[in-house]
Order: C-alpha cells, then structure tokens, then sequence
C-alpha cells in the first residue's frame, strides 16, 4: 500500500444527506472515527442521544450546541465533550454553513458505512470491529 493511497480529503467525498441541511463524510482510524458534518444555517435539529463520548470540533461557521438542558455557542477552534447518553443537538448561528468535526472512539458501527471508501487500508477483522 502506497502512502498516497492513505490521503484522503473531505471535500472529494462523496456526502451522506441525513436530513434537510445536514451532511456528513467520515474518515477512520483503526479504532477512531471522524466525521465531518456540514451544516446549512435553517437545518432540521435532532435532539438525540448515544451510548458514545462524543468530541466536537468546530472548523468553520458558528454554532449553538444544545447539551442536556444548557446551550454554549462556539465558533471555529472550539471543542466540546459530550457524555454518553446526554441530549444534545446542533444549530448553526448566522449564514455561514458550519463545518463540525466529531471524534468517536471506539469505532461506531452505525457509521461504517461512511468509510467503506477505506476498506483497503484495514484487515478484514479491523474493518468489521470483530
């Protein structure tokens, strides 16, 4: 395998719609993956909860990140924790669409599907979790 072949970029791959003004690509590790959400100011929110510890990291465009009963706003450079099983949703502040990073170990399942492009790069036993 060619180190090129490792290289990736978010903005050549193809985006997963999940719902009106929500976007998203992925792009693992071994045991990590990353996805990059695109959110267009007027979105659909998803107040919603999971089992994983969730990073944020904003790259561009703000955002008001809606946690259990209390909201922060950040902009581009802000991180933000989200336990496991709280509530929480996105909404983007301004015109500007918000590109939010998040960062989940260990490797989720329910996202697989947006890294299939990498298949190559892993074992057959790294890329099904088992």
């Amino acid at each position: 395998m060619s180190i090129e072949s490792l290289l990736h970029n978010w903005n050549d791959l193809p985006r997963e719609v999940v719902r009106r003004g929500v976007e998203r690509v992925g792009f693992r590790g071994q045991d990590t993956i990353c996805v990059m959400n695109f959110l267009t100011p007027g979105m659909q929110v998803n107040p919603h909860q999971h089992p994983f510890e969730q990073l944020v990291l904003i790259v561009q465009g703000r955002v008001r990140f809606h946690i259990g009963d209390e909201a922060v706003e950040g902009g581009p450079g802000s991180m933000i924790r989200i336990p496991p099983d709280v509530i929480h949703y996105a909404e983007p502040i301004g015109e500007e669409v918000v590109l939010n990073l998040d960062v989940f170990s260990p490797l989720r399942r329910d996202y697989q599907h947006l890294v299939d492009y990498q298949r190559g790069e892993f074992t057959e036993d790294a890329s099904t979790g088992a």
